[in-house]
């Protein structure tokens, strides 16, 4: 793992709230829904751990363990977004709006209250053994902290929208410097300036560039692919996930498995001549 200096990570940001701005709706919903759900989930871990041991710190310390499984599997809070997509905008991508931004804002809002919603229900049913029964301890702890967060600020009156104001926005630091770390590491290797890519079409793959099936070297930087792009590439592949991108040439993928770009560089070039 290598480290990366702001000027270099700011560049991964900047991609990844445009990536999120023109996501589909459906990817973006689903992806909300999953993140609202696990947090809830790693939430309701924490308290019975808390409760059961009766060592708050306990909980404390599982709480993160949620909130990294969800950024690993890549899924979207709105506290997270609230950090990147604005990015994109300031750097004037093209393509990106204000409405944009909200739009995908909306929509991770909610599938957030969706998943955290569907898991309150279903620790409801489990804490109350499906409604038959007052709530067990931790149920009862999970209830205190909800009242806590509503009325507890509604008796100080305007002080406590204050209070709740200021904690609110404390939180979504943390959550943002959350993102922020998941960005600043890397692997050795995607340090490097250039990358070869085999550019045989039947070896594409997701995030591979192939010029005239010739064997290129193509940037890191995004800006720089873009610009390449623009001039001479005819072919980019895209996302496999974003089946609707435009751009994307579905049937350069195989159901079979793909081989290695550098183990069959030479077997590329000698296809790319004969084909000519």
């Amino acid at each position: 793992m290598a480290y990366l200096v702001p000027s270099e990570f700011v560049t991964k940001m900047v991609d990844a709230g445009e990536s999120k701005i023109f996501m589909s709706t459906r990817d973006t919903v689903i992806r909300a829904y999953m993140a609202g759900a696990m947090l809830t989930l790693a939430a309701w871990f924490a308290v019975t751990m808390s409760v059961n041991t009766g060592v708050p710190i306990i909980g404390a310390i599982l709480f993160p363990v949620g909130f990294s499984m969800l950024y690993l599997f890549g899924f979207d809070l709105l506290t997270g977004v609230f950090v990147l997509c604005p990015l994109a905008l300031i750097d004037k991508r093209p393509g990106v709006t204000l409405g944009g931004v909200l739009r995908n804002w909306s929509l991770v809002f909610v599938g957030n209250f969706g998943g955290a919603f569907t898991v309150a229900v279903m620790a409801a049913i489990v804490c109350t053994f499906g409604f038959s029964s007052p709530p067990d301890k931790v149920g009862v702890a999970l209830g205190h902290i909800g009242e806590s967060r509503t009325v507890g600020y509604a008796a100080h009156g305007v002080a406590g929208m204050l209070t709740l104001f200021v904690r609110g926005m404390l939180c979504n630091w943390m959550v943002s410097a959350g993102v922020v770390g998941a960005m600043i590491s890397t692997h050795p290797r995607e340090r490097q300036g250039d990358r070869h890519v085999d550019a045989d079409h039947a070896v594409l793959r997701h995030d591979l560039r192939a010029l005239d099936r010739e064997h290129v070297p193509v940037p890191r930087r995004p800006a720089s692919g873009r610009s390449f792009h623009v001039v001479r590439l005819p072919v980019l592949e895209r996302d496999p996930d974003r089946g609707r991108q435009p751009g994307g040439w579905a049937r350069f993928h195989r159901a079979d498995a793909l081989r290695h770009a550098r183990a069959h560089r030479a077997q590329a070039r000698h296809r790319a001549k004969h084909v000519r």
